[in-house]
């Protein structure tokens, strides 16, 4: 991969720890560390992190159901298993995606999974800056903003402190109607301390520290768009596959999910 002035690595990367809480193998001793130390305050961390991972998959499947086959996935990290290209393209082998990640390894990773695929490409970008990304040439090239695109900003948003719904406007106004906002985020709503301890880990030792929201904050970050049913609520509990995948306390897995439309 060889060396890179940009890339720091004394200090985990976020996108890095949540690969190695998937399972994945990209990730380095120090993102492994600090990944164990949120195990231990709180041992469900990677359960919520698959639960995400599930909800990126319904999600994904339900805009092609809805007919948008294009994609940008905004804070994409590294694209382990279940990625959204993998989903989209079992339901509509023509998916375009467009991964953009401010983490250079995770965009180098990104890059050689990906290789000459040429419905999928990857851009060294970060989210706030959305004029930036929208003209990256990748973007232009593969994305045709004449037809709806789904804007996916999956476990993301907790990681920008500085007004989010400016950002998201900016994306909204981007795409014609029909496109779709996927949102999911961290919350403290119906936790204990964990979350504050987790919160805690993430300022002390990553560039990227976490702010929590609640429902209503996460609501409101949909101006201009129509929420799809059920709306806002915790991961499991958006268009499960079945019953059973609903856990009998979906509040303990700290995050909300939503999907809207734009009008």
């Amino acid at each position: 991969m060889g060396e890179r002035p940009d890339i720091d690595l004394t200090r985990p990367s976020a996108a890095r720890v949540y690969d190695y809480y998937l399972g994945g193998a990209h990730n380095f001793a120090v993102d492994r560390e600090m990944a164990e130390q949120a195990i231990a305050m709180w041992p469900e961390v990677p359960l919520i992190m698959q639960a995400n991972r599930a909800f990126l998959r319904r999600a994904v499947q339900f805009c092609v159901s809805r007919g948008v086959t294009q994609f940008l996935d905004l804070g994409s990290g590294i694209p382990t298993v279940g990625n959204v290209h993998e989903v989209a393209r079992e339901a509509d082998p023509g998916a375009r995606v467009v991964y953009v990640d401010n983490d250079p390894i995770a965009v180098t990773y990104s890059r050689t999974i990906l290789g000459d695929d040429p419905q999928t490409t990857v851009v060294q970008q970060d989210l706030r800056h959305p004029h930036e990304v929208l003209t990256a040439p990748e973007v232009t090239d593969l994305l045709d903003f004449d037809r709806p695109v789904a804007v996916m900003m999956v476990a993301v948003l907790h990681f920008v402190q500085d007004d989010p719904a400016k950002i998201i406007a900016a994306y909204r106004d981007a795409v014609p109607p029909g496109s779709y906002l996927v949102i999911s985020h961290a919350t403290h709503d119906g936790q204990d301390t964990q979350a504050d301890e987790h919160t805690d880990l993430y300022r002390r030792r990553t560039a990227t520290p976490m702010t929590m929201r609640s429902k209503p904050e996460v609501e409101a970050l949909f101006e201009g768009y129509e929420l799809v049913e059920p709306g806002v609520v915790h991961l499991p509990l958006w268009r499960p596959a079945s019953l059973e995948d609903v856990d009998e306390h979906p509040e303990r897995f700290a995050g909300l999910a939503a999907v809207g439309r734009k009008l």
